[in-house]
């Protein structure tokens, strides 16, 4: 599914979903097509800023999988940053917030069931507090590892557990706010 409401290419939206939503609404920090799991909807503009643009960085948590296995050294080379080419061409330092194997995904998250299991692969929980433009695949492509899904988790405290796929939870404005570590 496509995170926005509207588009001119035929593709799943979100207004396809059952849920009446209220005017105005609109996602925050969109997942592109490929990627998966939390995503945020809200009418208050001020949250976007407040999330992406306000002084205080929020964590953003996603469960990888990348192609092959992942040798320790990639993996402390990744955990110490890597160099990604964002806006413009312009060089960035990604430097994960924290960066953890995960050896058996299901046990922790039931629908992360992956037909590509048989296949060498290797599962990470990565934290970030930036969120450049497909920041964790370029960051996996840089250490020669193809993200086959990425799934975020959470951002700040709000999580997709108990949600299931295509599922919504609405919160009150005093709990989201408290949730995203947000304030008025």
């Amino acid at each position: 599914m496509v995170s926005q409401f509207v588009s001119s290419d035929a593709v799943p939206l979100l207004g396809n979903l059952d849920f009446s939503f209220p005017e105005g609404t609109h996602a925050i920090g969109r997942l592109d097509k490929d990627s998966e799991g939390l995503l945020l909807l809200t009418t208050d503009k001020k949250i976007t800023r407040l999330i992406f643009s306000g002084e205080k960085p929020h964590k953003r948590t996603y469960l990888v999988m990348l192609q092959n296995k992942m040798s320790e050294e990639t993996f402390r080379h990744l955990a110490e940053g890597i160099r990604i080419k964002i806006k413009n061409g312009e060089d960035y330092l990604a430097r994960p917030e924290s960066l953890v194997r995960v050896t058996d995904p299901v046990s922790l998250y039931p629908w992360a069931v992956d037909v590509r299991e048989k296949y060498p692969h290797t599962w990470l929980l990565i934290t970030l507090t930036e969120g450049k433009y497909r920041q964790v695949r370029k960051m996996a492509l840089a250490v020669r590892h193809r993200c086959l899904r990425l799934i975020r988790l959470r951002i700040e405290e709000l999580t997709i557990e108990g949600i299931a796929p295509g599922g919504i939870k609405e919160l009150d404005k005093k709990t989201f706010y408290n949730l995203a570590g947000l304030y008025e």
